[in-house]
């Protein structure tokens, strides 16, 4: 019998599994190489709920198939606190397995939205399955509130030319 897909808030126990995770995501969609200090303190933050959670799919101590990264903070122009996602990733292991895994991510950042009755932001900067991405938010989150445009880069590309 297959057990339902559940996603768990992240603990500070989870910081290796998580740093693996967010390492291969930064791999395949990040725009330049990724700054492990910056990373990590934003993954602590989303652990130790400082001002932020992580959604993981995945038991504890054992590698994970998916997270959210969401971070509290401020747009540019106001003291209003919004939920911004950082990341949501699913092990590319995991993509085509039962369970709706990035689904089950979307829902949790919803669930926190709607229990700190706070906006929640989102963003797709993807340069693979984009489309498929954006379908997958629309009908979660309904119709976007704008659109991300990256001019002098793909995401992914750091990681390419640095493999050759």
């Amino acid at each position: 019998m297959n057990k339902e897909v559940e996603v768990r808030i992240g603990t500070p126990d989870d910081i290796h599994a998580v740093m693996q995770l967010a390492i291969l995501a930064c791999k395949e969609n990040g725009i330049s190489i990724p700054n492990t200090e910056k990373l990590l303190a934003d993954v602590w933050a989303g652990l130790t709920q400082d001002f932020g959670v992580m959604g993981l799919i995945g038991a504890p101590g054992q590698a994970l198939e998916g997270l959210v990264l969401l971070r509290i903070g401020t747009l540019w122009y106001s003291d209003d606190p919004i939920i911004e996602e950082k990341c949501v990733f699913v092990h590319p292991d995991f993509r085509s397995a039962k369970g709706g895994r990035a689904r089950k991510l979307c829902e949790f950042s919803k669930k926190v939205a709607d229990e700190l009755s706070m906006p929640l932001v989102i963003g797709v900067v993807s340069n693979t399955r984009t489309r498929s991405k954006v379908k997958m938010y629309e009908r979660l989150f309904g119709q976007p509130a704008g659109a991300y445009f990256l001019y002098g880069g793909k995401t992914g590309e750091w990681h390419q030319e640095a493999a050759e």
